[in-house]
């Protein structure tokens, strides 16, 4: 990166737990899934891939995603958790740090305000930020 980013001294999160990240949120209402997360999600589900992604995905501009027939994903349970934490998609694993949310506007806007998580917690480095970024992007590429 030439020039700094407005988060080179880094961005301070921690999870919460909250479950908002697992709501939709206008354009927040995707969970994609690479072929690595819908074959681990299968398994751990004990399912075979093509009963899964008949039961719980679709397809959006050649993308799996997870169906979203609610406005929440549906394995977060009601207990706010994640049903399928250990194998949960890398998008849910890297957020808040994707790269469409390393816009400044975006991430004090709607970012800041799904996720109580933001502004506090550990501080992540601007170099550990987008690594992670990065290797998202990479993951759906």
């Amino acid at each position: 990166m030439s020039h700094k980013a407005w988060y080179h001294k880094g961005l301070r999160f921690q999870c919460t737990q909250c479950g908002n990240c697992c709501t939709s949120h206008g354009e927040y209402a995707y969970v994609y899934l690479a072929e690595a997360d819908v074959r681990a999600i299968a398994a751990h589900l004990g399912m075979e891939r093509a009963a899964f992604l008949e039961r719980w995905c679709t397809e959006d501009e050649g993308y799996t995603i997870l169906r979203m027939d609610a406005p929440a994903c549906p394995f977060l349970t009601e207990e706010r958790g994640c049903a399928i934490y250990p194998v949960r998609p890398k998008q849910c694993a890297t957020w808040p740090f994707w790269e469409d949310n390393l816009d400044r506007a975006r991430w004090e806007g709607p970012v800041k305000e799904c996720c109580p998580g933001i502004d506090s917690g550990p501080l992540y480095s601007a170099e550990e930020i987008e690594r992670i970024a990065r290797e998202t992007e990479e993951w759906y590429g």
